[in-house]
């Protein structure tokens, strides 16, 4: 059973006055440390039942300080967030023994930052995206091929593949970014930023 001793004690005072810089000194780290997928992001809805649905999306940097994702806004996810915008999202770095959980308010990104993500895409993805009926019960793979290869040929490889308008990104408007590092006998370190009214953060350690 893993102890959680690989890093030093994380104090108050190691951190960034910003909780998005901290973020990327973890980030980097992760990456440093060859995670397969560092961007990795457990992202956290509710329905209007209030049953909670979680999946993994990949962070795509950051928009006005906020962490940005991009998915189709007529999936499961899309019409949750649609109807409740109030979001979570945890990374998990196994290899640095280190969690961020973070949570807020997500909107949809101005459709001129969604745009310029998407010509950034590989040209199968843009292809995809305008085929994926995301989230709908299809009868067989068989199906979303054939679709998918009509796609192909209709565009050919010379056309601009045009972004759905169901397409886009999303940014996380954060209210509290909690920062967990492992420690021996499981008393992790939990340390909290919370928005301030008067604007910055305050910074809390939480018990493990």
């Amino acid at each position: 059973m893993p102890q959680y001793t690989r890093n030093p004690p994380l104090c108050e005072a190691d951190l960034a006055a910003d909780p998005a810089a901290q973020f990327q000194v973890w980030l980097t780290a992760a990456v440093e440390a060859g995670m397969y997928e560092p961007n990795a992001m457990a992202l956290a809805t509710v329905d209007a039942a209030s049953r909670p649905s979680v999946r993994i999306v990949l962070f795509k940097g950051f928009h006005e300080g906020g962490p940005t994702f991009y998915t189709n806004y007529n999936s499961r996810k899309g019409r949750e967030m649609a109807a409740q915008p109030q979001v979570a999202a945890t990374f998990w770095w196994d290899r640095m023994e280190r969690q961020v959980r973070l949570e807020g308010r997500v909107e949809k990104l101005p459709a001129a930052v969604s745009e310029a993500y998407f010509r950034a895409r590989p040209r199968l993805s843009q292809i995809g995206a305008t085929v994926s009926r995301q989230s709908q019960v299809v009868a067989t793979r068989e199906e979303l091929d054939a679709r998918l290869a009509a796609a192909e040929r209709h565009y050919g490889e010379d056309t601009e593949v045009p972004r759905p308008p169901h397409w886009g990104g999303y940014r996380i408007e954060v209210d509290r970014w909690e920062f967990w590092q492992g420690r021996g006998g499981r008393l992790h370190d939990r340390l909290l930023y919370v928005r301030a009214a008067t604007g910055g953060w305050i910074i809390e350690r939480l018990e493990p």
